[in-house]
C-alpha cells in the first residue's frame, strides 16, 4: 500500500480585510452563539475559545488536513492506517484530519457492519479519541458504525473529537443511500440504518464545522441551513462514493457546495476495491469558498493525506463582495411567490 502526503495552500480573492477587522468580526459572532439556545431540530454546541484562542494569537489561518484510504473488513488494519495518517497531519501541523465514511470498517457483504457496530463509548470509538489526544489533533470521523436503537439496525455517524480526546458532536446521517446504480449494484442503506433528524453545527479550531455525510451531498438544503441558519465556515463531507456516481458527480457537488455557501468544503474519501463487490472513487478534496480546489492527493488510488489552510480573511472577503446572504429570498417568500 502506497502512502503520499500533499501540500497546498489557499489564494484569497483578491484584498482580504485586516486582521483586526477579522478578530473582531469573529468576536462578534462567538459572543452572539453563547446567547443563544438551539431548537428541537437543531442541536448547536459551541465553545467559544477554541476559534477565540486562535484569534487571539493573531492567526488568520489554520491548516487542516483531509485523508484518503482502503478500508477493510479488518478493524485493527484500518486502525493502524488511521493512526499512521493521523500521526503524518499533526506532523503537517494540521489542527483538523478529516476521515472518511467507514474508516474504521467496510464489511464484505451487506449487513456485516451491525456485527461491528458499538456504542461511542465502546473499544473502537475510545481507540481513535485516543489517537486525537495522543497526536492533540481534532478528528472527523464520519460514517461510523454507532449501534441503533435495535440490533437490526445501526447509524451512519459522523462524529468530532476534539485534540484532548473527548467527543464534541455528533451528527447522525438523515439521507441514506437506496439507490440503483446505473450499470452497476443495488443499495438499501435504510434496510440496516436509521436515518438521523437533527442538523449540528460545532465550533472548533479551524471555525464553525458543519458536519455532514456522504449522500447528504446531494441535498442542498442541508447545506443552505448550515450555512445561513448556523453560520458554518467549515462543511465536512466524508463519504464512500461508488465509482460511478463518483465519477460522474463527486467533485462537481463539492465546489457547487463550497461556491452556493461560501464556506470551505473539506471531503476524505475512501478510494479504490475493498473486496470482490465494492469499489469507491477516491479523490479527497479541500475546496475554498470560492469553489477552488486547493487541496488533493496526487491520484485518486493512493492512502494518504492533503493539507491547506482555512484563511478566514478569505472566507470573509468572499462573503463580503458576493453578499448573497443579504440577497437570498426567505422560504416565505417563495411559499408565497405566485407560479
Amino acid at each position: 500500500m502506497s502512502f503520499r502526503f500533499h501540500v497546498a495552500h489557499s489564494t484569497p480573492l483578491g484584498k482580504i480585510r485586516s486582521s483586526s477587522t477579522h478578530q473582531q468580526h469573529h468576536k462578534h459572532i462567538l459572543a452572539k452563539r453563547c446567547g443563544s439556545t438551539s431548537s428541537n431540530s437543531v442541536s448547536v454546541k459551541s465553545r467559544a475559545g477554541e476559534l477565540d484562542s486562535v484569534i487571539m494569537a493573531g492567526a488568520s489561518s489554520v491548516r487542516v488536513a483531509v485523508a484518503q484510504m482502503t478500508s477493510i473488513n479488518d478493524l485493527a488494519a484500518n486502525f493502524a492506517t488511521s493512526s499512521r495518517l493521523v500521526k503524518e497531519a499533526a506532523s503537517a501541523g494540521a489542527k483538523l484530519l478529516c476521515l472518511p465514511e467507514n474508516f474504521s470498517y467496510v464489511g464484505d457483504k451487506d449487513g456485516d457492519s451491525l456485527k461491528v457496530a458499538e456504542t461511542l463509548d465502546g473499544p473502537i470509538m475510545q481507540g481513535y479519541c485516543s489517537l486525537a489526544r495522543e497526536s492533540r489533533v481534532w478528528l472527523s470521523l464520519g460514517g461510523f458504525q454507532e449501534k441503533g436503537s435495535d440490533d437490526a439496525h445501526l447509524c451512519n455517524t459522523h462524529v468530532l473529537v476534539d485534540d484532548a480526546g473527548n467527543i464534541r458532536s455528533t451528527y447522525r446521517k438523515m439521507h441514506l443511500f437506496d439507490v440503483d446504480i446505473p450499470g452497476g449494484r443495488s443499495y438499501k442503506e435504510s434496510s440496516f440504518t436509521e436515518a438521523g433528524k437533527d442538523i449540528v453545527a460545532v465550533d472548533s479550531p479551524v471555525g464553525r464545522l458543519g458536519p455532514t455525510v456522504c449522500y447528504d451531498l446531494r441535498f442542498p438544503e442541508l447545506y443552505q441551513q448550515l450555512r445561513f441558519q448556523h453560520e458554518a465556515q467549515v462543511l465536512l463531507v466524508p463519504s464512500a462514493f461508488t465509482k460511478v456516481t463518483g465519477q460522474a458527480h463527486w467533485e462537481i457537488l463539492l465546489r457547487a457546495r463550497a461556491i452556493e455557501t461560501q464556506c470551505y468544503v473539506i471531503a476524505a474519501a475512501q478510494a479504490g476495491k475493498h473486496n470482490d463487490k465494492r469499489e469507491s472513487y477516491g479523490d479527497s478534496l479541500i475546496i475554498d469558498p470560492w469553489g477552488t480546489v486547493i487541496g488533493r492527493l496526487p491520484d485518486r488510488l493512493s492512502t494518504g493525506i492533503a493539507v491547506a489552510d482555512i484563511d478566514f480573511s478569505l472566507i470573509d472577503s468572499v462573503r463580503a463582495k458576493m453578499p448573497i446572504a443579504k440577497h437570498r429570498k426567505s422560504i416565505d417568500f417563495w411559499k408565497s411567490a405566485s407560479l
